[in-house]
C-alpha cells in the first residue's frame, strides 16, 4: 500500500476510494446530533431522571459506542458533582448498585459485553437507560426491565454514529443538573459540525482542506497525539481509534501532564531520528497537540515546553485548537477533524475506510 496524495483531490475518490461511504457518514454528523437530541427528548426519561441524582453514572459500551461515556465525562468536566465512569468489559465494578445509573450504549444492540453489563445492572437493581438499535437484544433488555430506551437508527459502522450514540447521555446529564446543555447548545454543536464538514468536503482541495492537510501530515509518520485537557485527550483517543479503524494505521495518544512522565522520552529514541540521505523515507514520530481553551496554567506551560523539546530534536509538530464555547462544541470540532483526516488518510493509501476485517475475523474465531 503506497501513499499517493493525488488521490485526495481525485474527484472520483469519494466513490472509488470510499465505496462504503465513510465520508458521507462523517458528513452526516450534524444531522445525527439533531435527530438524536430529538429522540432523547421524545423518550420517557423519568425513570432515570425523576428520582434525583444517582450516586454515580456508569456508561457501558465498546469501541465506537463506548466513547459515548468518555464524551459524557469530558462534557460534564471537573465540576461534575458525581463520578462518571466508562466500562469497557463484561462486568460492572463491584461497587455499582441500586443508587447508580447505568447507561448501556450499543449501536447494533448486539454487543456481547454491553448486553452482559446491562443484564447485570438489572439484576443489581440499578437505574438503566439503553441507547441502541430498535428491535435488538439490548432493546429487549430495556423492555423487560421497564427501562427508558432511545433508538439509534444510523446504519453502518458504530464509529460512524458517534454523535447519535453520545447525545442521549448528555441530554440525561443535563436533566440531572450535571451540565448546562439546553436545545441551543445542541444546535450550536450541529452548526459547528456543519462548518467542519463544509471545510473538509471532498471537492475542497488539499491546500485549503483541513482534513486532507492533516492526512498529508499523518502519512508516513507514527503519530503521537496529546490532549492538553481531559476534553482534548478524549479527542486524542478518538483520533487514535479512528486512525486504527479507518486507515488501519497505528497511533499513540496521551494527555498532558501524564505524557510528560513517559511518552516524551520517545523524542530521544530511534523513531525520532531522521536520515535525510536515506533512499526511502523511514517512518518517524510526529507530534499532534490537541489544545483546549480551558487548560490548567501549568499544563499550558508543559505544552509549550513539550513543543519546543520536539522541535529541538527535529520532531515535527502540529497544533490544533478546539473551537467554540461549550465543552460539547469544542470536543465536536476536534473529533470531527480527526474523523475526516483518518478517512482521507485511508483513501490516500488506497484503503477502503469502512471494513474492519480483523475485528470480524476475531469475533468469528471466539464464537462458540
Amino acid at each position: 500500500m503506497n501513499w499517493e496524495p493525488d488521490r485526495l483531490d481525485d474527484q472520483s475518490a469519494p466513490t472509488d476510494g470510499d465505496p462504503s461511504g465513510m465520508l458521507r457518514a462523517v458528513a452526516g454528523s450534524a444531522a445525527q446530533v439533531r435527530t438524536s437530541h430529538r429522540a432523547a427528548r421524545e423518550a420517557d426519561l423519568a425513570p432515570v431522571t425523576g428520582g434525583g441524582r444517582p450516586r454515580a453514572v456508569v456508561v457501558a459500551g465498546m469501541g465506537g459506542s463506548g466513547i459515548a461515556g468518555d464524551i459524557l465525562g469530558a462534557v460534564c468536566g471537573h465540576g461534575s458533582p458525581l463520578p462518571i465512569v466508562t466500562v469497557r468489559s463484561y462486568r460492572l465494578p463491584g461497587w455499582v448498585g441500586g443508587t447508580d445509573l447505568v447507561i448501556a450504549v450499543s449501536c447494533s444492540g448486539t454487543t456481547e459485553e454491553t448486553l452482559a453489563v446491562a443484564m447485570e445492572a438489572v439484576r443489581r437493581g440499578c437505574r438503566l437507560l439503553v441507547v441502541g438499535a430498535p428491535g435488538s437484544p439490548l432493546h429487549a433488555v430495556a423492555r423487560q426491565a421497564g427501562a427508558p430506551f432511545v433508538p439509534v437508527t444510523v446504519g453502518g459502522q458504530p464509529r460512524a454514529a458517534v454523535w447519535a450514540l453520545s447525545i442521549p447521555p448528555v441530554v440525561v446529564a443535563a436533566e440531572l443538573g450535571l451540565v448546562e446543555a439546553g436545545p441551543e447548545v445542541f444546535e450550536a454543536v450541529a452548526k459547528r459540525l456543519e462548518d467542519v464538514a463544509h471545510r473538509c468536503r471532498p471537492a475542497s482541495e488539499t491546500f485549503i482542506n483541513p482534513g486532507k492537510s492533516l492526512a498529508m501530515e499523518l502519512a508516513g509518520t507514527i503519530p503521537m497525539i496529546w490532549g492538553s485537557s481531559p476534553l482534548a485527550a478524549v479527542a486524542g483517543y478518538r483520533w487514535a481509534c479512528q486512525l486504527n479503524e479507518n486507515a488501519k494505521y497505528p497511533a499513540i495518544w496521551g494527555e498532558i501532564p501524564e505524557a510528560n512522565h513517559n511518552q516524551v522520552v520517545a523524542f530521544d529514541g530511534p523513531l525520532a531520528e531522521r536520515d535525510v540521505f536515506a533512499d526511502e523515507a523511514a517512518r518517524s514520530l510526529r507530534l499532534f497537540v490537541l489544545r483546549d481553551v480551558e487548560e490548567h496554567p501549568q499544563v499550558a506551560r508543559r505544552r509549550e515546553v513539550s513543543v519546543r523539546l520536539a522541535a529541538d530534536r527535529g520532531v515535527p509538530v502540529t497544533q490544533l485548537v478546539a473551537e467554540g464555547t461549550h465543552p460539547l462544541e469544542r470536543l465536536a470540532t476536534l473529533i470531527e477533524l480527526g474523523d475526516y483526516a483518518s478517512t482521507y488518510l485511508a483513501i490516500g493509501y488506497g484503503i477502503d475506510p469502512t471494513p474492519v476485517s480483523a475485528i470480524t475475523e476475531l469475533k468469528a474465531r471466539i464464537t462458540p
